[in-house]
């Protein structure tokens, strides 16, 4: 799988770099295609993952444990959460916490009203749509998978695997390898498309702060430099030093922000603005989970197409890497932790973060107008800082702001190495060093020759590119649904056939112990009867 995989994303690169943007062109015409006119099936779809994820998790199989039946959790609690959330969700939260509810504020779906009330609720609701339990439950469906092929059979770590019960030996051939180099190339091509975009906001910020003035493509290449090699140094120490620590910085510098703007903006607001946002998604989530905009024309599944459909597609593209990561770190934990961890904890993190980060945002908008340009248009890379240069203290809390992009995208680059040497490294749950340092590197050089191919052309092909691959993709997760589905229930049948013979020998035994009690009660009574009529003799 190593050479084919190389081989693609050389070729992928090399046409991004030569074909600039009629290459890019043609791309997002391939992938509006794709989204388009699928809404009928990734709409569906992404809704019925989330009812196998909350079925796994409070199912009867929820008590079987991902591993042997002692094992103990790999991770302390916290460890574990924090490593799941920095992998899955957290650069998206820092790069979007203002952006997309801004922008759904200000360019909403057609049909929603036209007051800054109704607007404003929509745009709360629709961002809790795409960051909450829907994008968790893509992940749950590939990571449960693999954990259970993993630590409860024994497997190695690799997408093949988790499909077993399905094909048997046949993922030992080329059909898993195929799976596999596609799960390979999807998560290079969206850390990839993750440190250019990511770079374009630290430079954002470098820029508001004076430090370096409108950055071109050269000093943003430096920063993934700077980056890569951080990431290097990361996965180099393994997931029980640099990826659990720079999980747990992650965590305690974003939780610093958001308490900031929580304290320094309009804290009771914020607060209640919370729950309500939380009943308005919880009050339109059956309606919004099978929305595709069709009452409303081109407009309307344009719309729909361009954000919802986009991230079920993005998201399913992130799933091999988040799935693999969060499998491979939750070693000991039953069905139910795992489900309820990843699908409850980020999701309701998330909807603070969104609440306070995207709440404060519209709440300046709305007051002051300065959080868009002229046009009414958002600028999703500077737009957090937009917002803390309205708070006190403003430079250091952006300075700190830019350092948690840098961690995030770090924690980003290292798991996402790590996830896919164990791939090319046929499943190794400890792959090589050099490897990991190979594809450290790759990432970070893939992501620096489509930031070169000029224009933001480049970057805008990785990116479509992403997503045009979860579409193979999204077939091996409904093969995984029901190869986990086969596993876990042919496990619990015979656990119950297991404790069914155990009780049988238990009741036999019992009733044997019984039976010789009885008898020698008996043998006992003949016995003092025996000696009653040896006294009566005597007597």
């Amino acid at each position: 799988m190593f050479w084919p995989s190389v081989a693609i994303i050389g070729v992928f690169v090399i046409w991004a770099m030569v074909g600039g943007e009629g290459a890019a062109d043609n791309l997002l015409s391939f992938r509006a295609e794709v989204v388009d006119n699928l809404s009928w099936y990734y709409v569906p779809l992404i809704t019925g993952f989330v009812l196998f994820a909350l079925f796994m998790g409070f199912s009867r199989y929820g008590k079987i444990k991902l591993g042997k039946d002692d094992q103990k959790p790999d991770f302390s609690l916290g460890s574990w959460l924090s490593m799941l959330f920095a992998a899955g969700m957290g650069i998206g939260l820092v790069f979007w916490g203002v952006a997309e509810p801004l922008s759904f504020y200000m360019a909403p779906k057609p049909g929603v009203g036209e007051g800054e009330a109704e607007r404003a609720e929509f745009a709360m609701s629709q961002t809790f749509l795409h960051w909450g339990i829907h994008p968790w439950a893509i992940y749950i469906v590939v990571g449960l998978a693999i954990a259970y092929a993993v630590h409860r059979k024994g497997r190695p770590v690799s997408i093949r695997w988790a499909l077993e019960p399905l094909f048997g030996d046949r993922v030992k051939g080329r059909l898993g390898d195929a799976i596999d180099v596609i799960a390979l190339v999807g998560t290079i091509f969206g850390v990839a498309t993750s440190l250019g975009f990511g770079v374009q906001q630290i430079g954002a910020g470098l820029d508001r702060l004076g430090i370096i003035n409108d950055p071109n493509e050269v000093v943003l290449s430096i920063i993934v430099v700077i980056i890569t090699l951080m990431a290097m140094a990361s996965v180099v120490s393994g997931l029980d030093k640099g990826v659990k620590w720079l999980s747990n910085i992650n965590i305690g510098l974003a939780a610093f922000i958001l308490f900031f703007v929580l304290v320094a903006g309009s804290t009771t607001m914020l607060l209640t603005d919370f729950f309500q946002n939380i009943g308005v998604y919880l009050q339109n989530l059956p309606g919004m989970s099978l929305d595709t905009g069709s009452w409303f024309g081109d407009e309307g599944t344009g719309w729909v197409g361009g954000w919802t459909i986009f991230y079920w597609g993005w998201w399913m593209s992130w799933a091999p890497f988040v799935g693999i990561f969060i499998a491979r770190i939750s070693r000991g934990r039953t069905v139910r932790e795992f489900v309820v961890g990843a699908l409850a904890v980020p999701t309701v993190l998330s909807f603070f973060w969104f609440t306070v980060i995207g709440g404060s945002g519209i709440r300046e908008q709305q007051a002051n107008g300065s959080m868009v340009g002229e046009d009414g248009s958002v600028d999703s890379t500077g737009s957090l800082f937009n917002l803390l240069d309205t708070l006190p203290g403003s430079n250091i809390i952006i300075g700190i702001a830019i350092l948690l992009v840098v961690f995030f995208f770090v924690t980003s680059s290292d798991s996402a190495s790590y996830v896919v040497d164990m791939l090319a490294s046929g499943g190794d749950p400890n792959p090589p060093t050099w490897s990991r340092v190979f594809w450290a590197g790759v990432e970070g050089l893939a992501a620096i020759a489509l930031l070169l191919a000029g224009a933001g052309h480049g970057l805008t092909i990785l990116q479509n590119v992403s997503v045009i691959i979860a579409l193979p993709f999204s077939f091996v997760m409904i093969a995984m649904c029901v190869a986990t589905l086969k596993s876990l229930r042919d496990e619990h049948r015979a656990l119950e056939m297991a404790d069914a013979e155990v009780a049988e020998q238990e009741l036999i035994e019992s009733a044997v112990a019984a039976m010789a009690e009885a008898q020698e009660a008996e043998e006992s009574e003949k016995g003092d009867d025996g000696k009653e009529k040896v006294k009566a003799t005597d007597g």
